[in-house]
């Protein structure tokens, strides 16, 4: 059996019931493959079976109080996976879905994702089960600060620097921070994605969005394309989708489909301006359902319980290039058999893992241009990296500093995936690059400092 083979098969054999963990290590240990050869000094030191091991893993009780008075009780999570080129970084998750596993899949992903940046960051990951969803302000302060109450004990600024993800914005940040700052006595940088009044950086909302079209861009150019002109699907309706719709309509594209955990709006004549503010409104403040994009505006339609893969197959929308901004594992393999029959020819992934690995092997079969999360959504990770200089140095940089190193650092990723592909025969691969380019510098530094 191969080494690959077997650090597979012990991360099942040992940790049986995580399978969204299993489907990360296995698609980056595989692609990792021509990597051994070269490199017997890790075979030796054991770097692939070390890599996926956690660095600890730390689970604990959190219970709040609701507005009715009654005690409730959730659990919270921080998987610090690996600090062998810089302080743990990742993003934190408040979703009923969040389990050990989605979260050491998502650590695992972040540890290449952020060498990819060439910022000093290791991998982490963390949140709770907590719904933010129809809890009220003082509800969710209430958890975050009893959530901060056990955290603050684990991260720092120069040991782990945690950020937001999923039901995580600029609220919970806020209630974070204020509590981290009042127990330790210190206004430092330990959260990212804060306010731009305490210490947060400009574009840091808007990074993961505009991240994963600069990559699209730059897959595009490859073939002698881009954006303008371009029909494009965008999965989900947060952060992420909201700012990847702004950056493809200053290129020149047109956003046609937008989705939430209830329902797909396709609107032909493309959201943009004034509509694109409408959806900013009502995710982001009132907190309501896309539905509500329909009802107002009359030429939309609204298709309830499905997402946008299952309209594209279904009612046989066309479209060039397809966001996926939701979550993990949206696009299945029915689904990307309907985007290539639909047209599409370039999928960069906006949230991490949202293509199952029978999406990707359809996408990789048809020559579609195909950006893994680890490299597409750099972009949000990239600027809490830049927030964190910003915040050692006590200084700020202007918007378009920020935005044009962010377009650098993508950029950057682009060309790393593609040479790292080519130099260990892959070429034009980009998940095989994107994992080979970021392990090798990990890889690395964790040989240089010996069994630790």
């Amino acid at each position: 059996m191969s080494i690959i083979k077997d650090v597979i098969g012990k991360v099942i054999q040992r940790d049986p019931n995580e399978p969204e963990f299993h489907q990360a290590v296995k698609e980056v240990m595989e692609s990792l493959e021509p990597t051994v050869k070269k490199h017997p000094e890790f075979v030796k030191a054991k770097i692939y079976e070390r890599i996926v091991e956690p660095d600890r893993t730390i689970i604990f009780r959190v219970p709040w109080v609701d507005d009715r008075g009654e005690v409730q009780v959730n659990r919270g999570f921080r998987i610090q996976f690996n600090d062998a080129i810089g302080p743990y970084k990742g993003g934190l998750r408040f979703h009923p879905s969040v389990n050990l596993s989605i979260l050491k899949f998502l650590g695992f992903e972040q540890i290449f994702k952020n060498s990819l940046t060439t910022l000093p960051m290791g991998g982490a990951k963390g949140g709770s089960d907590f719904d933010p969803k129809g809890k009220t302000d003082d509800e969710v302060m209430r958890f975050c600060h009893a959530f901060t109450r056990e955290l603050f004990r684990h991260i720092g600024p120069e040991t782990d620097v945690p950020a937001g993800d999923i039901g995580v914005g600029g609220r919970e940040i806020g209630y974070m921070f204020g509590y981290y700052k009042k127990i330790v006595n210190e206004h430092t940088g330990v959260l990212t994605g804060k306010g731009i009044e305490y210490g947060g950086s400009l574009i840091r909302p808007e990074a993961t969005g505009y991240g994963a079209v600069y990559f699209a861009a730059e897959m595009l150019a490859t073939r002698g394309m881009d954006f303008k002109g371009k029909t494009v699907a965008v999965s989900g309706s947060g952060n992420v989708a909201q700012f990847a719709i702004e950056k493809v309509n200053q290129l020149g594209g047109k956003v046609i489909m937008l989705c939430d955990s209830n329902a797909t709006v396709v609107d032909e004549e493309g959201i943009y301006g004034e509509k694109a503010e409408f959806v900013k409104e009502l995710k982001n403040v009132r907190r309501g359902r896309i539905k509500e994009y329909s009802d107002q505006y009359g030429g939309a339609v609204c298709y309830l319980g499905d997402s946008v893969w299952d309209v594209i197959g279904e009612q046989g929308i066309k479209v060039d290039i397809a966001l996926p901004c939701a979550t993990q594992n949206e696009i299945d393999e029915p689904s990307a058999e309907a985007l290539v029959k639909n047209g599409c020819f370039c999928v960069a992934e906006g949230a991490n893992m949202p293509s199952t690995p029978e999406a990707v092997k359809v996408f990789q079969d048809n020559n579609i241009l195909f950006g893994p999360g680890k490299a597409a959504n750099a972009g949000g990770v990239s600027v809490s990296g830049l927030e964190m200089s910003q915040n050692s140095l006590k200084l700020s940089w202007s918007r378009e500093e920020v935005d044009k190193m962010l377009l650098n650092i993508m950029k950057s990723i682009h060309k790393a995936s593609l040479e790292a592909a080519a130099t260990y025969g892959k070429k034009g691969d980009y998940v095989a690059g994107a994992n080979i380019a970021g392990f090798l510098k990990v890889a690395k530094a964790m040989l240089a400092y010996g069994i630790v």
